[in-house]
């Protein structure tokens, strides 16, 4: 009677100790503009490394995630983890005071260009380019620069009639992020461009995925400001799809993350991101093609063989205030309505412009 009674008490103390560890397991939420599909298998391998720390993943638009935030700041926050390519929101949402400051080693292992005020961090470094599809357009015949690209649509007007696809940056927060850059890099050419385009016909979209599923469905042999992260991925498994980084210069932008201050784990937030910035996580961005931003991860993905690859075409979206820029509401109203004005041709045909219904899946 003694052993049993002995026994018993053994199981039920193993039992309710489960129950506690159980309840000790931890949540981190993320509130992402980045494919889930793309990010699984960094998720993967953070909860493998991290079993007691549950991984609440929500794929968003940027434009969405940003609005989505400032709904729930305060007691009804729900995010620990905010996290997007439309580097200009972040650092709107950051520098108004919504971020929770974090250090430790693996912040401090960051060049110095990928963190601002340690509230704001850098955690990729993706190129954008010119993407097209490859069996209805000749490597040799695509455009090599942005010039070259206007200039042959000039000369060459019904070579994409109807079959270019780019950003609408009415919808999309990293569109108009991207398209407000090429403005700063060169507004001659781009506004010289953007009216080419939309003589030949334009269709405008909301994230980088539905313009490659338009280039390899074969309704656009080119695409504009496409992130040559999602490019690559898809060529993976499409070899329709091509890609360019333009010679003359070559964005690179960061999905930028930071910790909520509000954040209902916040415990949980420092953990998952010290994993992102730590050399594992950065280790598997550039095996999924995001490339890294540690100098200490080397490889064909990474920032130093980014940099001597583009050469002098190495043109990086600066993480500092200067993105608050275009946020302005006065700029941004100025810009979209110059966007509208150049696109007149089409809209005065509306054949040429094909835009997504607002029932369409988001993406970035």
């Amino acid at each position: 009677m003694h052993e049993w009674r002995l026994w018993r008490n053994i199981s039920l103390a193993i039992f309710f100790a489960s129950l506690a560890n159980a309840s000790l397991a931890g949540t981190v939420v993320i509130y992402a503009a980045a494919d889930l599909q793309v990010i699984e298998p960094l998720i993967v391998d953070f909860e493998q490394t991290h079993p007691d720390i549950k991984v609440e993943y929500h794929d968003l638009q940027t434009t969405d995630l940003y609005h989505r935030f400032l709904k729930e700041t305060g007691s009804g926050s729900k995010a620990d983890i905010v996290w997007s390519s439309a580097m200009d929101l972040q650092m709107k949402l950051v520098n108004d005071g919504h971020a929770r400051p974090h250090r430790s080693d693996e912040t401090k292992a960051l060049p110095s260009w990928a963190k601002w005020k340690d509230e704001a961090f850098g955690t990729t470094f993706e190129p954008v380019c010119f993407a097209y599809n490859r069996e209805l357009l000749a490597a040799e015949d695509v455009p090599q620069s942005h010039a070259e690209l206007a200039r042959f649509l000039k000369e060459h007007p019904e070579r994409f009639r109807n079959r270019l696809a780019t950003y609408d940056p009415h919808r999309s927060g990293l569109g108009y992020l991207l398209h407000s850059q090429d403005l700063e890099a060169n507004p001659v050419v781009f506004w010289n461009l953007i009216q080419e385009m939309s003589r030949a016909g334009l269709n405008i979209e909301p994230t980088t995925t539905q313009m490659l599923d338009r280039i390899v469905s074969g309704k656009s042999d080119f695409g504009y400001n496409v992130l040559c992260s999602y490019a690559h991925a898809r060529a993976n498994t499409d070899p329709r799809i091509g890609s360019v980084m333009p010679r003359d210069y070559t964005l690179v932008m960061s999905r930028i993350a930071f910790i909520s201050r509000y954040a209902p784990h916040p415990d949980e937030a420092k953990v998952w991101l010290d994993y992102m910035l730590s050399k594992r996580g950065q280790t598997i961005f550039s095996l999924i093609g995001l490339h890294s931003v540690r100098a200490d991860v080397e490889g064909e993905a990474s920032a130093a063989s980014l940099r001597k690859r583009l050469g002098n075409a190495f043109r990086p979206i600066v993480l500092n205030t200067g993105l608050l820029t275009y946020i302005d509401r006065s700029k941004r109203e100025l810009f979209l309505q110059q966007w509208d004005t150049a696109l007149t041709p089409m809209r005065s045909n509306p054949a040429r412009l094909r835009t997504v219904p607002p029932t369409e899946s988001p993406g970035r």
